[in-house]
């Protein structure tokens, strides 16, 4: 599992060292938490593949350890991307 390391003074993250353990959505928002009880989201409205999908679609995702992937959507976000 990959690991959320401690951001240096000049906030640089290794996108390796993030083990996201849940990934979902409200009606405005998606949501990503990590295994250290982190929580961060972004607006649907930034990606409008995601923003006019169903729910099944929304859900119908996979996690790799650089993001999550949907491949009905054809759209991908990275999780350095929420940090």
């Amino acid at each position: 599992m990959k690991r959320i390391k401690k951001l240096s003074p000049i906030n640089e993250l290794n996108i390796m060292d993030i083990d996201v353990v849940r990934v979902w959505f409200d009606d405005w928002n998606i949501f990503i938490k990590t295994n250290t009880n982190e929580v961060r989201g972004h607006l649907l409205s930034w990606f409008p593949r995601l923003q006019m999908a169903s729910k099944s679609s929304l859900e119908n995702f996979t996690l790799s350890p650089f993001g999550i992937h949907w491949v009905e959507l054809d759209e991908d976000l990275s999780f350095g991307g929420f940090f």
